[in-house]
């Protein structure tokens, strides 16, 4: 049997006004670690945009902790709509999420990749160093990941890219 407090609050970001899903979403957060796999469960379901976007809102405020078990249920998730707001939440968990993602984009599937590519690209500037450092891998599809990623990151991306090509061509 699950916890019934968190039961009602996953409920109430499904079935809530707009205030008592924000509350929800504060509640959910102050549970910290705890709340991560209700939540993540909450995603898996064919429940509407919205539910899914408190429930990621809920993820993003418990913080770090919420890294390791987004890109585990990423991996074992084929559903497009959950995956796109996994990638959404570990975006949105910024920097500390970038060396968690880039070693998870290396072993994952094609369609996997570019998910968290999206993450590392809602991440942005400081992510540019940690993308960039894997146009020098030994694996041609680790190369190939982060080239299309720096490009997707737009102008700041593709001029990084363009430097690095600069660079390569001098030596």
């Amino acid at each position: 049997m699950g916890d019934p407090v968190l039961e009602g609050l996953t409920d109430t970001l499904v079935n809530g006004t707009m205030a008592e899903r924000r509350e929800a979403v504060r509640r959910l957060a102050g549970r910290g670690e705890g709340a991560i796999q209700p939540l993540l469960a909450l995603l898996r379901q064919p429940v509407g945009n919205d539910a899914r976007w408190y429930a990621a809102v809920a993820l993003v405020k418990i913080g770090p902790a919420a890294i390791g078990p987004l890109i585990e249920a990423v991996a074992g998730n084929d559903d497009q709509d959950f995956r796109r707001y996994v990638a959404a939440a570990l975006g949105h968990l910024g920097e500390p999420a970038v060396a968690p993602l880039i070693e998870a984009m290396r072993d994952a599937d094609p369609k996997m990749r570019g998910f968290l590519a999206q993450a590392l690209c809602r991440i942005g500037g400081p992510a540019i160093p940690a993308v960039r450092s894997m146009l020098g891998s030994d694996d041609p599809v680790v190369r190939e990941c982060a080239t299309l990623t720096l490009w997707q990151m737009g102008e700041e991306g593709i001029a990084s890219l363009l430097s690095s090509v600069d660079e390569e061509s001098l030596q």
